[in-house]
Order: C-alpha cells, then structure tokens, then sequence
C-alpha cells in the first residue's frame, strides 16, 4: 500500500513540476488591457477586454496587419491599441503619409526600428498621420484573443 502512495505522489508531483512553470510563464507574458475609444471601430468596440501577449516573439515578429498595443509617451501607464500598416523599409501610400509630409519630399519610407500604425475607423482615428511612426521598443505587446 505504501508503494501506491509513493508512486501517486511522485506522479503528482512530475504534474506539478509541468504545470507550475508554464501558469507561471502565462502569468508573467499574458494580460488584458481595455478599449479605449472608438478607433479601432468596428474591430473592437470601447470597452472591450483584449488578451496581449507580452512574449510577441513567440507569436512572430511584428508585421503588417498585426493588433499592437503601444505606450503612450506623455501619460504614465497608458497605452493605445491599432493596427500595424507598414514596418520599418517599407512605403506608406500618400493618402496615409504622415501631416505635414509633402508629396514633393518624394516617397515617405518607414525609418527602420519603427512601424507605421493606423486605426481601423480611419475618420476617427488619431495614429501614425496624426503623430509619424511609432520606435518598436515602446510596442508593449500584440494582441492574441479577443476573449
């Protein structure tokens, strides 16, 4: 009898020794953030709870079409959420260039190390146009669920 004991516990305890670390790693490289606003319309609507993945790079870099949420620069713990329209190298199309960008300045190529973002409710939507391309390092995660 005791034999059963020993071995229910130690397969318990192989099941522990899986388990904790990865609930350990979701904890740490998953969370919610909320919809603020109406720009990314009708993809999410305000209000709605988002999952993000901090750990993107197990997902994939970032590319175009990605849902990212970014830090904002000027308030502490804020962030936005929009869609990633060109990465670094690539050309932004002049309905899309940036305010103040002329179409005499030639093409306007995304500078490497940033992306181009957009909204999806482009009337309303204050984003790259608005503000220029956004450093990659203040990407704080890519959206994975809409749970």
């Amino acid at each position: 009898m005791r034999k059963g004991k020993k071995r229910v516990i130690t397969g318990f305890g192989i099941v522990l020794l899986v388990l904790l670390p990865l609930v350990f790693f979701f904890y740490l490289s998953f969370h919610t953030v909320v919809v603020q606003g109406v720009s990314m319309m009708p993809t999410f609507k305000p209000n709605q709870r988002l999952l993000v993945s901090d750990a993107y790079w197990l997902i994939g870099p970032i590319r175009e079409k990605d849902i990212v949420v970014v830090r904002e620069k000027e308030i502490p713990n804020g962030y936005f959420i929009k869609r990633v329209y060109r990465t670094g190298g690539e050309e932004v199309d002049y309905a899309n260039y940036p305010k103040g960008y002329s179409i005499r300045q030639a093409t306007f190529k995304v500078p490497e190390g940033t992306v181009f973002l957009l909204g999806d409710n482009r009337p309303q939507s204050e984003d790259s146009r608005s503000f220029g391309p956004v450093e990659l390092s203040r990407i704080i995660g890519k959206v994975v669920v809409r749970p």
